[in-house]
């Protein structure tokens, strides 16, 4: 076998304005010029200027040109990026090269953005023809390469902005479908339909930047997002996000939903919402949890949504829930779910499970039933989230449940759209959530409530037998007292919460609101599901 010459960078001057140019790998089809951002094809020793990339926005990314890590035991740099839009928020696909070696030619791949997590991929050939976009449907499958992919989303994208070096030459001027997939071995395929005639196919699967040991990210990129301020296009108050990711906002004075996925310096867009409650769980809280029974992390508070379902008819009862929406520096982003049956952790996952049933799914080799089908809309949030919240988001919702002994594991697909997200979790004790956030009965009284209440044991059976006696006697003790009906979910979730404030409407009416027990276990409308 001929050995490959080591790589060496190859340098020019650009055609429209003559700044220095450099080529790190010889694999490299294009560049953007970085000083009059010309978008320059590389035809063997010679430029040719093809168009004019857009500024970059600012988004804060912990990425940058230059930043170098190792994956699978080989070193890499970050040499150029796309950054895309689409009609809910954008997303950054980076171009990292590989170093090469004596027998091996130079490697590039993709880090992407995905869900508030990355996702390491790589270009391969496809031996056949890629499907036809329309033919996609999300949430179908779709037989490629030898798998079967989930069809996780479809989104029509357009390249924002570029810089750096480009495995292809850079379509600036017209707009193209971008497909997500998901396979039941944790990977992720995308389709990208910029040439039309021959779509590239590139597999991944997700990463951690902690592991991937990366060096000469953004200096202080946590103190540059700390220090920005933002006005608030409602009230002009100073919006201070805290996190990188970050794309909505919540006006800390007016309580409005801010839009800066565009960065610092844009048009920023909001809007106000109506009344809702106050997080039980401040946002800045910092607690101790195990995400699927490992090793317990410190994950922060920083984001809170209150959510309902939509009932199909008037006679349904309604249901509320609520979700913080939990952030640690190398595990990325979780939610932790409060619902009438209980807590729960969850997170999304990159994969897919399979389906084994009418309303069966397997993951993990687990089979999951499925126990609840609804729609369900957010109502309410604060803090900082890494996708655009959008004004009362609305979503479809499956829930699933896997049991052993004790152990309730969960499983949620929410399509949004256009996108299907999955997320995977655990049911969790409520002694175990006082204890991780240093709570006390006082401050939380829906720390009562404990999820493995639903569990099917015998002794189990009892208490719930016993305890709704008891509640029964104790509802008619309140009414014989003339007590305000709903002053227990007053006493539970607060004067201002959606439970207290729909039990005072249908007591008006007439009829006495009682919560049901069909909460989403990890519900959440991350808009995700694609590299975004």
């Amino acid at each position: 076998m001929a050995t490959i010459a080591p790589q060496r960078r190859w340098q020019a001057h650009c055609p429209n304005c003559g700044g220095p140019v450099e080529f790190a790998s010889p694999a490299s089809a294009s560049t953007v010029c970085s000083y009059c951002r010309s978008t320059l094809l590389r035809e063997g020793d010679q430029l040719r200027r093809i168009g004019q990339s857009a500024e970059l926005f600012q988004d804060f990314s912990p990425l940058q040109l230059g930043a170098a890590g190792r994956f699978a035991g080989t070193g890499f740099v970050v040499v150029g990026r796309l950054q895309m839009a689409y009609a809910d928020g954008g997303w950054n696909e980076w171009h990292v090269l590989f170093d090469a070696s004596a027998s091996e030619a130079p490697r590039s791949g993709w880090l992407s953005e995905d869900n508030g997590q990355f996702v390491m991929s790589f270009e391969a050939p496809l031996q056949e023809r890629a499907p036809a976009v329309e033919s996609l449907t999300v949430g179908g499958l779709q037989m490629l390469a030898g798998t079967a992919w989930q069809v996780a989303s479809k989104v029509n994208a357009t390249l924002a902005a570029a810089e750096g070096e480009l495995p292809h030459p850079p379509r600036m001027d017209s707009s193209f479908w971008v497909a997500d997939l998901r396979s039941t071995q944790g990977e992720v395929a995308t389709l990208d339909y910029s040439d039309p005639a021959q779509p590239t196919w590139s597999v991944g699967r997700s990463v951690k930047l902690a592991d991937l040991a990366m060096t000469g990210l953004r200096q202080d990129s946590t103190a540059s997002v700390a220090s920005r301020t933002l006005p608030c296009p409602n009230c002009g108050a100073s919006l201070e996000p805290r996190l990188d990711s970050t794309q909505s906002i919540v006006c800390h004075q007016c309580k409005s939903v801010v839009d800066i996925s565009k960065g610092a310096g844009a048009d920023l867009s909001a809007f106000q919402q109506n009344n809702g409650g106050e997080p039980q769980i401040p946002l800045g809280t910092t607690g101790s949890l195990a995400l699927n029974g490992g090793t317990p992390k410190p994950w922060q508070v920083v984001g809170y949504m209150e959510r309902v379902d939509l009932p199909e008819s008037a006679e349904d009862e309604q249901t509320f829930w609520r979700e913080y929406l939990l952030f640690n520096q190398t595990e990325g982003f979780a939610f932790l779910v409060d619902t009438e049956e209980g807590w729960s952790i969850v997170r999304p996952i990159t994969g897919a499970p399979s389906k084994t049933g009418k309303d069966t799914v397997t993951y993990q080799d687990k089979p999951f039933k499925r126990r609840w089908s609804y729609s369900a809309k957010v109502t309410w949030v604060l803090g900082e989230f890494y996708w655009r919240v959008r004004r009362e988001e609305r979503a479809l919702v499956r829930d699933y449940e896997w049991r052993n002994g004790a152990r309730l594991e969960l499983l949620s697909a929410e399509q949004t759209g256009q996108e299907i997200t999955w997320s995977h979790g655990r049911a969790v004790d409520a002694a175990e959530v006082q204890r991780a956030f240093s709570l006390s009965p006082d401050q939380m009284p829906a720390l009562k409530r404990d999820v493995t209440s639903s569990s099917g044991s015998t002794g189990m059976l009892v208490k719930i037998v016993v305890g709704l006696l008891l509640l029964a006697l104790l509802f008619a003790f309140l009414r014989a007292c003339s007590r305000d009906d709903c002053e227990d979910y007053k006493d539970t979730y607060g004067a201002s919460s959606a439970e207290y404030q729909q039990c005072k409407r249908n007591a008006r009416s007439g009829v006495i609101y009682s919560g049901s027990g069909g909460g989403s276990y990890g519900g959440y409308s991350s808009g995700g599901g694609g590299h975004k």
